[in-house]
Parts: C-alpha cells; structure tokens; sequence
C-alpha cells in the first residue's frame, strides 16, 4: 500500500503523518523541521518555550525558572523556534501544538499564527473558540484533538455557528497515546474506547460536516498500523513516541535513554495536576511522589489553569511544569517522562529519515 498525500486547509503534506506535539520540549525545532524535511508534518510544541536556548527569551524569572504564564510560553521562544526549523526545512508546513488547558491560550494561539506557523492542533480540552483568536489569519489550518465523535460535534457545532468555520482536520487520539488521556482511567482500560472502535463513529461524524481528514493518533508504530487505520477509515496518523527514539528529537540523551531502557511493565497510567490520567514511565519520581516525599511544590510557571496555581499539584503531589523540565533535561531522580503504551519497544536511535522511510515503506 502506498500512501496518498494529505491536504490540511491550504497545506499539502506529503506523506500522512503528524509528528505529535511532545512538551515540554520532546518536539522543537530539531525533530519538527527534520520531520517537515522528510514529508511529514513536523510539529512544534509551545509548552514551556521560555526554557528554549537556556530561557533566552525570558524576561522575568524565579530560581531559574520562567516567572508567569507570559514568561513560560515565551512567545519570543516561539518566534525563535519556528525561526530555527525554517533554516531546515524551508517554507514545508510546520504545525504549533497547543494545550487548551494552557494559561494564555487565546494569546499563544494568536502567537503562534503570527510568527508563521501553518497549522494549529490543539487539545487537553476542547478548542471550541480557537477560530476567534486566528481569525486574522484564514491560511493557518486548524486542527482539533477529540476522543469521541461526540466531542467532534460540538466542536463542528460551535465552530459552525459561532465562526461559520470547520475543522480543516481532527486528530482522533486513542487512550495508548503517552501524556494526558482524554479518557478516564476505567475508558483507557475497557475495549470499547480502544482507537480501532472509535476511527469509524468519528468519521461518520466528520462526513456530517462535510468531510476532512481524521487523523488517527495513539499507539500507531508502524507501517502496518498505518495502514489498518487508513483501513478503518482515517486519512492519516499522528504519530509522538516513535519520534522520541530519534538522533533530531529535542529531549537529552538521558530522556531517551529512560525510554530505550524501560519494559512494558514500567510504563503506566499516572494521577496528574491536570485531572486526567497520563501514561508515563515510572521512575525515581513517581516512586516518591507515592510516599509523599516528591520534589517541593511552588508555583511559579502558572502553567496550566485546570492545576489552579498549585492546588491539584500539591493534591497529586508534583509539579507538572518543574517535573516536565526536569524530564527534558534529563534529571532522571525527579524528571516525570511521557511516553506512549509502545515505548518499550524503541530500542535503538535512528534519524527522522529513516524512520519514515520505515513507516512508507515497511520496517525492512
């Protein structure tokens, strides 16, 4: 089987695959860009960008961390970042990735539209007002993050109505996908909210608005998966784990190595700040985040409005902002890291290109 290209809004990327949007800083301009080069559509991740290039483009900060929300999606990160992925892959489209539940979403929206990305997706909630922050801007493709046909609805509904604007594209992300779940702890776990049950009802919704690409995205690792989405219905696949075991990817050697280093019984479900579950690995952190000894909570990034500056951290006991850093950095005694149902199985480094050559034309 070979794959056809997909057309996102005004955008046309080659080969049907995202890259997921990994934060805090798993999938920046390194991994994005190599993506785009390749025929992907690399995407940008904006949570934590006052971090980028040793908090760079930061200007107020607290021990070392980016103070305030305004300084934590440093919007002059951003800039930087895209700014960084054009010297490699030229006017390819690149895609921003934005959390919902981000504090300061309407501005980083409108950030990320000004300083030239193509494309929004954007989830960890439902976008149901993302058209009015990029209204200025009508080539930007916009892509929300749904697990039901339900969510898909009222996202076509309000968009309709409220902005006579439709998704140019949805990614359908199943409960095997690493970080923040749409799903409750018991629907991660039950068959009937597995992805292969849900590709079906979301493209017949998607078809009630007229039809657009639905993108496929949690627990897909290879060719052959692909395919068996595209089967079932999608348009395409996102896919973030299997990028993580890549040379370009942004996270430290040590990140990498926490996956290329785990087993299957190592990865799980976790209670997170934000109130829905996460898939991670379990590490030193989670070990003492068990026996209530974690890492001091103190709120200084205001990174996410569900925590309630600090509140849901302290009940859950880490800080998601500070852990995530941590994570990237490669601290792997108090670093929370994401990680997919599949990533046990990365077991070595390959570059971007490879492995899409990989998922085009099989493994061998």
């Amino acid at each position: 089987m070979s794959f056809k290209s997909l057309q996102i809004g005004k955008h046309l990327i080659k080969y049907p695959i995202f890259q997921g949007g990994m934060g805090l800083g798993i999938s920046w301009d390194k991994l994005a860009s190599a993506v785009s080069l390749n025929g992907g559509l690399g995407i940008i991740s904006s949570v934590g960008t006052g971090y980028y290039e040793n908090r760079s483009y930061v200007s107020k900060e607290l021990n070392a961390k980016p103070y305030g929300s305004e300084n934590f999606y440093s919007r002059k990160g951003l800039q930087a970042l895209i700014d960084n992925a054009r010297k490699v892959c030229g006017d390819a489209p690149l895609g921003c990735n934005i959390l919902c539940a981000s504090n300061d979403y309407a501005r980083i929206a409108k950030d990320a539209c000004e300083v030239g990305f193509n494309v929004i997706v954007s989830g960890a909630g439902l976008p149901t007002n993302l058209p009015e922050f990029t209204m200025d801007f009508p080539d930007v493709a916009l892509v929300p993050i749904v697990s039901s046909a339900k969510a898909l609805k009222i996202i076509c509904k309000r968009w309709q109505n409220r902005y006579n604007r439709l998704p140019d594209a949805v990614v359908l992300e199943g409960p095997k996908s690493g970080g923040h779940q749409g799903f409750t702890y018991e629907q991660c776990l039950d068959p009937d909210y597995q992805l292969e049950r849900l590709i079906a009802p979301v493209v017949e919704e998607a078809k009630n608005w007229g039809s657009f690409p639905v993108i496929a995205a949690g627990g897909i690792w290879d060719k052959k998966d692909i395919e068996n989405a595209i089967a079932l219905g999608a348009s395409g696949v996102q896919m973030g784990t299997r990028f993580i075991g890549t040379f370009e990817c942004d996270a430290s050697d040590d990140f990498k190595n926490v996956l290329l280093s785990c087993k299957e019984e190592d990865i799980e479900l976790i209670k997170s700040p934000v109130g829905y579950p996460a898939r991670g690995v379990r590490t030193n952190l989670l070990d003492l985040v068990d026996k209530r000894m974690g890492p001091k909570i103190n709120c200084i990034s205001n990174c996410v409005a569900p925590c309630g500056r600090g509140k849901e951290a302290t009940k859950v006991g880490y800080c998601i902002a500070d852990r995530l850093f941590d994570a990237w950095s490669g601290k792997k005694e108090t670093g929370l890291f994401f990680t997919g149902a599949n990533g046990y199985r990365l077991d070595k480094l390959i570059s971007v290109k490879e492995l899409i050559d990989k998922l085009v034309n099989g493994e061998e």
